[in-house]
């Protein structure tokens, strides 16, 4: 498990339907902590060093997340710079920032342009992925404002953000997206998993 994460963490050992399991037995014997609290006892789980206990952090997120509001965008992306890699990224950003951001778009959407904006190469993932799945909600010009901000980005995890989310939303507009990938400069990458579904 560790090797496949390149070494970034240490690992428990337990693979991933024993730990859905025993975090579903959790939440059925105890009781969830108060909205207010939520971000405290989050945070006791992800400064753990194993890996596993990180995601049960997210899987605590999931149980409550129709308490998350536009407050708590800040913790959101302390979470995705901390201990940063595509899992817990791609964990945080599609579900509960999307959530969030699409509940309070006004608001949401120009926090994105500032995390599309960052020093952070993590939390510019997170901007370009938060509309993933969104499909005919997905606010369009905004996908594509954050994208062109990337479109000369060399780093891997961006090129293949940007890819993803082109291809999930030629699910919903394809049209859209061709024409896109045709009048951009995308990376191969990127270009490559944009049209996949063209194939």
């Amino acid at each position: 498990m560790a090797a496949y994460m390149k070494n970034n963490f240490i690992f428990l050992g337990i693979k991933s339907p024993l730990r859905k399991q025993l975090l579903r037995e959790y939440f059925a014997e105890y009781a969830l902590p108060e909205p207010e609290q939520l971000f405290e006892e989050v945070w006791k789980l992800y400064d753990l060093p194993e890996r596993e206990y990180q995601y049960a952090a997210f899987a605590l997120l999931d149980k409550m997340k129709k308490y998350l509001t536009i407050e708590d965008l800040p913790e959101l992306r302390r979470l995705i710079e901390t201990k940063s890699w595509w899992d817990s990224v791609d964990s945080i950003a599609p579900k509960f920032v999307g959530d969030v951001v699409k509940e309070d778009p006004e608001r949401g959407e120009k926090v994105m342009l500032k995390w599309s904006q960052s020093d952070n190469m993590w939390t510019n993932r997170a901007a370009i992925l938060h509309q993933l799945k969104f499909k005919q909600a997905m606010n369009t010009d905004l996908l594509f404002d954050i994208i062109k901000q990337h479109l000369e980005s060399n780093e891997f995890f961006i090129q293949k953000a940007i890819g993803w989310v082109l291809r999930e939303y030629a699910k919903s507009n394809p049209n859209i997206v061709y024409t896109f990938v045709a009048e951009h400069p995308l990376k191969p990458l990127s270009k490559r998993e944009a049209l996949k579904h063209f194939i």
